[in-house]
């Protein structure tokens, strides 16, 4: 924490010693006193078209990075709409593929079924045949 505090402290020095020299700068200036303000002026406004010019180039370099960003996410997007689509589809091949499965399955069973009682018909008429004759014949 001292170092800190030494370190605020000699910044604050050095703040000071700069403000120092620049007045002993100006007081000693082979300049008259109107030079130095037109001078210093002429700075400032130099100073404050670099900031500007500076400023401008930032706000341009950040649209371009919200325009390429804006353009990955579309990309992005476009990505998880065409692989959701292919699930989909996927999806419907499948559902497509177990129902006719299922209707396959669903016919053989009522085709065995339908021979099954067919036999069984034939089968109780052949019983009743039977007794019939063997009751006749006695």
């Amino acid at each position: 924490m001292a170092d800190n505090e030494s370190g605020a402290s000699g910044f604050g020095w050095f703040l000071a010693g700069l403000g120092v020299g620049a007045l002993i700068g100006v007081l000693y200036a082979p300049k008259s006193g109107k030079e130095t303000r037109e001078d210093l002026v002429s700075g400032a406004l130099e100073a404050k078209e670099r900031a500007a010019a500076a400023a401008q180039r930032t706000a341009e370099a950040a649209t371009e990075y919200v325009d390429k960003g804006k353009q990955a996410v579309n990309q992005y997007v476009e990505q998880g709409k065409q692989v959701a689509g292919e699930y989909v589809d996927r999806g419907r091949e499948y559902y497509d593929k177990g129902r006719s499965q299922w209707t396959e399955y669903v016919e053989k069973g009522r085709h065995l079924v339908n021979e099954q009682q067919e036999k069984v018909a034939a089968a109780v008429e052949a019983g009743k045949d039977a007794y019939v004759n063997t009751t006749t014949q006695s």
